[in-house]
């Protein structure tokens, strides 16, 4: 049988701590291994623990989740850890620097059980979760004040990939981008591939902040 996902989680709110575990641990295919109230804390149990995925909150005394996102899984880092940071509306700015610094993905802290649980299964298997519904107002939002003036750039991308990469931003599915673009899902999958090949990206998170911070998409 394949081993659970060990998941670490990090909330500085012992309520809703305890229900993620609470929630996280019934699962027969994910375990939680440890829970933790703050930023430093995550860091220390996840070099020690080695989890597969942390659930990470953004504001927390000691170290928020942003800079302890940075040191699990940004740049540089050796053995990164995958971090699915969870956060309310009115944190929607430090998503998108969590985003910046590694995250995986994200979810809204009221998403419904099932699509947290979801969500750790997908970033554990390797691929990047980002919500559509909520992809232009937490991202889109910021972006335009975030970016700097001089990175608004050409990029290498041929026309077409430049194209599937403004749609993937737009918090496109590759069915949706298929539909939109009157292509078959395989030749999308084929030019996410061929994107974060030539720019170097981990996932379509990673794309995502790119096509922002380039002035890409408005």
């Amino acid at each position: 049988m394949t081993a659970p996902v060990r998941v670490l989680v990090c909330d500085d709110q012992a309520l809703i701590r305890t229900g993620f575990a609470t929630i996280i641990d019934a699962q027969p295919d994910l375990e939680i291994v440890g829970e933790c109230g703050d930023g430093r804390a995550a860091v220390d149990l996840a070099r020690r623990l080695d989890p597969d995925v942390v659930v990470m909150d953004v504001r927390m005394p000691v170290l928020d989740g942003i800079g302890a996102t940075r040191l699990l899984a940004g740049a540089g880092v050796p053995d990164p850890v995958k971090v699915l940071v969870v956060t309310t509306f009115n944190l929607d700015e430090y998503v998108y620097e969590a985003l910046r610094a590694g995250a995986s993905g994200f979810l809204l802290k009221d998403a419904p059980p099932a699509q947290l649980l979801q969500g750790i299964r997908t970033v554990a298997s390797g691929a990047a979760l980002l919500a559509p519904e909520v992809t232009r107002q937490l991202v889109g939002r910021f972006a335009a004040r975030i970016r700097p003036a001089e990175e608004i750039a050409q990029t290498q991308l041929a026309p077409r990939e430049l194209e599937v990469l403004r749609l993937i931003a737009e918090g496109l599915s590759n069915s949706e981008i298929a539909a939109a673009l009157v292509i078959s899902q395989e030749t999308v999958k084929t030019y996410v591939s061929r994107i974060l090949t030539k720019l170097d990206l981990r996932d379509r998170v990673q794309a995502v902040v790119y096509a922002y911070r380039r002035g890409l998409v408005t």
